[in-house]
């Protein structure tokens, strides 16, 4: 091993060093999200929630992002439509969703001419159909 070959080794280890704690030191900006409904069974396990992301709004299931939407209406239909199915299959659930949330849906579906309501059970059939189309 020549002497040479000892310095560039040094020399990349500190370049490394050098990248890395200018990227410490000025990171990314993050996208904000915010927490806005969560649904958990007894055991206190989540369920699914929801955030809000970029002016999204984020559904995620068992871990895993579900969809995406920019209509606060359809993903909280959906998150209570899952606590249903949860207490109909024999899961006690505890569904908690924010103010901003419910605002939001409620006001989008007034744009619409109708409550939310009527919304849910609109998207509710519309979900069964592309079930049993898909079966």
């Amino acid at each position: 091993m020549s002497i040479q070959s000892k310095g560039r080794r040094e020399a990349k280890k500190k370049q490394a060093e050098r990248e890395r704690n200018k990227a410490a030191a000025n990171p990314e900006p993050q996208a904000k999200v915010e927490p806005h409904a969560e649904l958990r069974d007894q055991q206190r396990t989540l369920l699914a929630g929801i955030v809000r992301r970029d002016g999204e709004w984020v559904l995620g299931m068992d871990g895993k992002i579900a969809g995406e939407t920019t209509s606060a209406a359809r993903v909280l239909a959906l998150i209570m439509q899952a606590a249903e199915l949860h207490e109909r299959s024999g899961t006690p659930v505890r569904l908690m969703y924010s103010d901003a949330l419910k605002d939001a849906a409620h006001a989008e579906v007034a744009e619409q001419g109708t409550d939310f309501d009527s919304f849910r059970k609109t998207l509710a059939a519309e979900l069964s159909a592309d079930s049993r189309a898909r079966h």
